[in-house]
């Protein structure tokens, strides 16, 4: 048959609250978290060697020095790869601590926005669907109790 409805109760269990089997958008929202971190990461490093490829506004209400803002998305992106590897474990901590952390990653990539805006903005998005693919997962894992 395509489709078998007399499974037994055991294969539908409701998920652990501390840890859940990760469905295919809260792994998207893993990969997303490394994916940006990493971005995050070379967007630091670039920051603290004074690279010339930034644009150096004046009277911006933000004003950091360039290396303030390196250290600010080197430990960020840090912080986000490991979030996104706690992440693919499925615990439920790490989604909530995920969720925070790109928040903060959408935060500091808007203020960053004078200096680099197409990789600033690039950031946000990623960012943004992290978050969005972690609070899905989570509404999916869920509702995955028994069907029947």
């Amino acid at each position: 048959m395509a489709g078998d409805t007399t499974g037994t109760a055991a294969s539908h269990t409701y998920p652990s609250p501390t840890h859940a089997p990760t469905s295919g958008t809260t792994v998207l929202a893993a990969v997303l978290m490394v994916i940006g971190g990493a971005m995050g990461i070379f967007e630091g490093i670039a920051a603290l060697t004074k690279d010339r490829l930034f644009v150096f506004t004046r009277h911006y209400v933000f004003e950091f020095s360039l290396a303030g803002w390196g250290w600010v998305h080197l430990i960020l992106g840090i912080v986000l790869v490991l979030a996104g590897c706690a992440v693919f474990g499925g615990a439920l901590w790490a989604r909530f601590f995920g969720v925070a952390v790109a928040g903060l990653g959408v935060i500091a990539n808007f203020l960053w926005l004078p200096y680099y805006p197409l990789w600033a903005m690039v950031l946000i998005a990623v960012n943004i669907l992290a978050v969005w693919a972690l609070c899905m997962g989570m509404h999916r894992e869920a509702h995955a109790g028994p069907t029947g």
